[in-house]
């Protein structure tokens, strides 16, 4: 049910990429498929009734929580940090230049 969730939550962030015009909404929507896509690596690695890697005894048999897709999630949090400061960054000038966040205005000038 909640990889469901997560397929659901990519495609809100999809149809908002494929339908909306102003570049602030898509980077919404960028942003919002990327988080859905750390939740679903992070379910990944996620066992019922699991302890965390943390090994106290060479004897015991314990079910362990994997972590590496929690590593690689904490990974791609900080890129995608980076990837959407750089287009917010990239949404402010396209804004200062032309003075519009709408695609179809900004196709238009050309210049």
């Amino acid at each position: 049910m909640i990889y469901f969730l997560c397929g659901l939550l990519f495609l809100v962030g999809l149809s908002g990429i494929l339908l909306k015009r102003n570049l602030i909404k898509i980077i919404i929507s960028l942003t919002i498929i990327e988080y859905s896509l750390f939740m679903f690596l992070a379910l990944v690695g996620y066992k019922h009734k699991a302890v965390p890697p943390i090994i106290t005894s060479l004897t015991e048999k314990n079910n362990y929580v994997d972590p590496l897709p929690q590593a690689l999630v904490l990974t791609a949090i900080v890129i995608g940090l980076a990837t959407t400061a750089l287009l917010v960054a990239l949404a402010v000038r396209i804004y200062e230049k032309y003075g519009t966040f709408d695609i179809r205005e900004i196709r238009k000038l050309k210049g």
